[in-house]
Order: C-alpha cells, then structure tokens, then sequence
C-alpha cells in the first residue's frame, strides 16, 4: 500500500473556515451569510464534528479488527494514521467541551 501524504495548504484551510478575505475586505462566511446558504448554528457544526469524530473512531476501530485478524487488505501504516486521526478528533473535541463548560461556568457565576 502506498501511502503519500498531501502538503499542507493553509490558504484552502483559511479559505473553509471563511477566514480569507478578499479586495474588497468582506470575508467568505459575510458572504455566505448574505447569500442564500443557510448559516449554521455553534450546535450543529459541534454536532457535525462529534458525528465525524464517531467516524473516524469507528473506522480506525475497524482496522485495527482488520490487522488483528491478519488481513491482507489493511497496511499497519494506514491503521496507525486512522487510529491518529481519531486521537487528534477526540481531543479537539474534548478541549471545545472544555472550553464551553468553563465559558458556562463563567457566565453562571457572573453577578447580574
């Protein structure tokens, strides 16, 4: 199995997260908020990464089944970097609900 690793693209990873800014100075996620596109809420985007970081756990527990049953289909190289991938979602999950909880807490422990 061949495994190639693609370089790191900042302006593409800037340009998914409306982060780019063009001449005029309006970013990427102004405009799609202007157009039609619907704007997501923080819950569905939390959603939609804890149902990817589900994936990819359920994947790399897939081939690790696949390597301990001796499979000829699975390289350990492509098991070691799904099981990474998991790792790195999980935490990123893990430190976001940190996050939310203390900004919760913060918020609640606020005198009005």
């Amino acid at each position: 199995m061949d495994v190639r690793l693609k370089p790191f693209d900042f302006s593409q990873a800037l340009a998914r997260t409306g982060a780019l800014t063009d001449a005029a100075g309006a970013t990427n996620a102004a405009r799609r908020t202007a157009g039609s596109e619907r704007r997501e809420d923080f819950s569905d985007v939390f959603s939609h990464a804890l149902k990817s970081v589900s994936t990819a756990q359920n994947e790399a527990g897939r081939l690790q089944r696949e390597v301990s049953l001796d499979s000829s289909t699975v390289s350990i190289e492509e098991t070691m970097i799904a099981m990474q991938r998991s790792n790195i979602g999980f935490q990123m999950a893990l430190q976001v609900r940190n996050r939310v909880v203390q900004a919760y807490s913060e918020v609640m422990s606020m005198q009005v």
